[in-house]
């Protein structure tokens, strides 16, 4: 499995990516994934002291009644989806971008955190206030960072990093490379001696 995820990510580092590193003190244009990577401190992995409670997900940022994952089923709904009271997605029309499958019950979806928040966890996150880590579980803002995907695919990822897991779809990878570099890169995230050593 590590060989086809090395090989897969040596092929996305090949391919235009155009992502955007923001940080408070300056904006960097990278043009590569490879680029993007290597814009990624080094750091060594550890998960010491983490519990997902930490980070607080499925809040109602804007007091609207939605909370975070409804929010994303909405937003990414390719039609317009039913919503009952309280804010409650019962029907619409998802693509899992994962495995290229469409389902209409948002019951079979997962709203998968691009960068894992256990793997947020070891790259830095650990530091953060609280209020940053909440941010960043709930951050609707960007768009590669939090996606509507089938929950089989978003379960068999769990918290694995890009070394020891790939989408199925072999398509998705190179897509999916990007958009992991470019929710680390805004939220100065670390790229992890594990990830290095395989990918």
């Amino acid at each position: 499995m590590i060989t086809n995820v090395a090989r897969s990510l040596a092929a996305a580092a090949l391919t235009l990516a155009p992502l955007l590193s923001t940080t408070p003190a300056q904006a960097v244009e990278i043009t590569t994934l490879a680029d993007g990577v290597q814009a990624l401190p080094l750091a060594a992995e550890s998960r010491t002291g983490y519990e997902r409670s930490s980070f607080k997900p499925w809040v109602d940022a804007d007091k609207d009644s939605c909370s975070t994952r409804m929010e994303v089923l909405i937003a990414e709904s390719r039609i317009a989806p039913t919503v009952e009271a309280g804010c409650k997605v019962t029907a619409g029309e998802w693509y899992s971008y994962y495995d290229a499958l469409t389902l209409t019950a948002p019951g079979g979806l997962d709203i998968d955190h691009m960068v894992p928040l256990a793997e947020a966890w070891d790259s830095g996150a650990s530091q953060w206030p609280p209020a940053r880590r909440e941010a960043y579980a709930n951050d609707l803002d960007a768009e590669r960072s939090l996606v509507a995907v089938t929950a089989k695919t978003n379960r068999s990822k769990a918290d694995q990093d890009p070394s020891t897991w790939l989408p199925p779809l072999a398509d998705a990878r190179c897509t999916y490379a990007a958009d992991w570099v470019a929710t680390k890169l805004p939220w100065s995230l670390l790229r992890l001696n594990s990830w290095s050593r395989r990918g």
